[in-house]
């Protein structure tokens, strides 16, 4: 493929990034009117485009760790999994089972580097997963004590003053972990290292977008579909989902953002009652993920098998 039709499969891959993830991060605060969407979303662009100067490990291990792959063997991984995983994602969200792109890309990277022949890093892969695996339980458990305290502070104007502070946490906490899959792709299909500005506003623009155009359907889920949804909970879960990935992000551990959310709204929930939680919707949110990974590996290994047999 040339460059161009690399960057700009990276670059849908952004903007289904936004509509994947973006509306999750502001479905919490919804209904607390401290800020605005307009306002969320430029926060959460300005996070994804200057957080990676900062630091872009998790982004590294993305494009390095889980393969070995270089220039046309790595912009062949990439093209695979970016359509392999996009493909899982779009069919699993229109058939009502919304699901982690972080995984996609995860399963799918792995899947095309093994299906392409190149050495797929076993210990990565593994600590990526456990990590991944353990993200949302650790979002449910820090819930459960910031709740409490939020609570025993009962104070409306308070609440917003935490709600302002908890989804700038979390933005800081997506961009600096689930939101590098995003550079990652570009790295791979520019044949760069590093966060170069212009890759990184341009990058954060489409994010933008995405997340404008999927902030319905996403705060349906998260905010109704699991929870009862109350601004409570909404501030509890930004506060633990944005704590944990942070702590992800410094082991450089790619994680779900929208997964840790849900663990932690469920963690807000079950801090009152676990009859709160709709555990129907998140049983189906569950099965999901089961699928998501395995499902985009094995669709990415033909891929790359296919890609393999056309370049020979």
């Amino acid at each position: 493929m040339s460059l161009a039709a690399l960057t700009a499969l990276a670059a849908l891959f952004a903007i289904i990034t936004g509509v994947n993830d973006g509306g999750a991060l502001l479905a919490t605060g919804l209904k607390i009117p401290s800020i605005r969407p307009v306002t969320g979303v430029l926060m959460m662009m300005t996070a994804v485009a200057l957080v990676p100067l900062v630091t872009h490990q998790v982004a590294t291990t993305f494009a390095t760790r889980l393969t070995t792959a270089e220039g046309a063997e790595g912009q062949v991984i990439m093209s695979v999994a970016v359509l392999s995983a996009l493909l899982v994602v779009v069919v699993l969200s229109n058939r009502g089972r919304p699901t982690s792109l972080t995984l996609a890309i995860v399963g799918a990277l792995t899947g095309a580097g093994l299906g392409l022949g190149v050495p797929v890093s076993t210990e990565a892969v593994l600590f990526v997963l456990a990590t991944a695996l353990a993200a949302p339980f650790v979002g449910a458990l820090l819930a459960v004590p910031v709740r409490h305290l939020l609570a025993l502070l009962g104070n409306a104007r308070l609440l917003r003053r935490w709600h302002r502070a908890g989804f700038t946490l979390q933005c800081l906490a997506y961009a600096a972990n689930d939101g590098q899959k995003m550079l990652a792709v570009f790295m791979l299909a520019q044949g760069f290292s590093g966060a170069p500005l212009p890759t990184c506003v341009a990058m954060a623009a489409m994010f933008g977008a995405g997340a404008v155009y999927g902030l319905p359907r996403a705060g349906r889920t998260l905010s109704r579909e699991i929870i009862a949804s109350r601004p409570l909970h909404g501030v509890t879960a930004e506060l633990a989902s944005g704590t944990a990935v942070i702590g992800c992000a410094a082991l450089g551990a790619p994680v779900s953002m929208t997964q840790t959310i849900a663990g932690a709204l469920i963690g807000a929930g079950m801090a009152e009652s676990a009859g709160r939680v709709r555990w129907h919707a998140a049983v189906k949110i569950v099965l999901a993920w089961m699928l998501t990974l395995p499902v985009s590996g094995l669709l990415a290994a033909a891929g790359a098998l296919v890609a393999r047999g056309v370049i020979a």
